[in-house]
């Protein structure tokens, strides 16, 4: 038996309902991968699921978490074998299928990660989906041209996960950082990690022009919508924007002229379904690149149990940075 959060429906209603439970390994869906699970993560999808306000879970019952770090301990895939430290992102775990918010775990062994050496699995946890997504974001800049001497990088969604991170990274790797945010009583938070400006969120996320003045070379957006927009309307001619979330809206309310006037460049960011390959050298650069005095600052740790509580809070935007959850506990 093994403990677990497990999100179920109710038939008369349609509703669902998160619980702490306990389970048994029998019960877990289909794999060639059994991991005992050391830490997990909350993200906003995963407090979606757990509080029922979003259409994330596809299939009940579900247990929740889109991030998970362990030790193999069954394996009938050729890549794994028992004792092999592994980490898991995206592929619909937490969704589709069962996710990391629970002691145990079986999973497709082309779904996992092999755990950088320098790190352990509470670190690649406060990393989770967010640090890796911010790292797919800055890779995939650099790959269309992005250097230092560009010009200055925007930064949105700053005091979250993604945006957190984004700032570390870059500003470890020599850029200037604008962070967008709507919290500017955590500037001394973002200057920590590396931000050299902060302006507020507000000059972003009301309807703007189809095209402003030019303010940054490149930029990393997870929150889509009318920020999105004026992010590309700001951008410099030839500049780029990484796209990878939606936390104001899905909508992009825009025209072409950002990018037929200026050259601007939309680059989207999928962190679900990538390549082992590129998983792995998007984590070989996130154990280089992040500090790790700075994981402390940017995530903290919660057990199993208090995942419904933090859930609800995590919606209402009341957490800063990462949750880590400690399943043993």
């Amino acid at each position: 038996m093994f403990n677990a959060i497990l999100v179920q429906q109710a038939e008369a209603d349609q509703r669902s309902h998160a619980a702490l439970t306990q389970l048994d390994t029998d019960s877990l869906p289909q794999g060639d991968v059994l991991v005992r699970v050391e830490w997990s993560t909350l993200n906003y999808k995963d407090a979606l699921a757990i509080t029922g306000k979003g259409a994330v879970v596809r299939r009940f019952p579900m247990v929740p978490g889109i991030d998970l770090a362990g030790v193999v301990e069954q394996s009938e895939h050729s890549a794994w074998a028992p004792g092999d430290r592994v980490l898991l992102n995206g592929w619909g775990v937490g969704e589709e299928h069962w996710g990391g918010l629970a002691q145990r775990a079986r999973v497709k062994g082309e779904w996992l990660t092999r755990l950088p050496p320098s790190l352990n699995t509470h670190q690649a946890m406060a990393i989770g989906t967010a640090g890796y997504t911010a790292m797919l974001s800055v890779l995939t800049l650099e790959r269309h041209g992005l250097t230092p001497d560009c010009g200055e990088v925007l930064v949105t969604g700053a005091n979250g996960g993604v945006g957190s991170y984004a700032i570390a990274v870059l500003a470890a790797r020599g850029y200037r950082v604008i962070a967008a945010t709507g919290r500017p009583r955590e500037s001394a938070f973002l200057e920590r990690l590396g931000a050299a400006e902060i302006i507020d969120r507000s000059e972003l996320s009301d309807p703007g022009k189809p095209l402003a003045k030019a303010r940054w070379f490149a930029a990393i957006d997870s929150v889509g919508s009318h920020t999105l927009a004026n992010v590309c309307a700001h951008t410099c001619p030839d500049g780029l924007v990484a796209a990878c979330g939606l936390a104001q809206g899905m909508d992009f309310p825009t025209t072409v002229a950002p990018f037929i006037l200026r050259g601007v460049s939309l680059l989207g960011i999928n962190s679900v379904t990538r390549p082992a390959e590129e998983r792995q050298q998007a984590w070989a650069r996130l154990a280089e690149d992040i500090d790790p005095a700075l994981l402390d600052e940017i995530s903290h740790d919660i057990r199993l149990g208090d995942t419904l509580e933090a859930a609800e809070r995590l919606l209402a935007g009341e957490i800063r940075g990462r949750l880590v959850v400690d399943v043993n506990a």
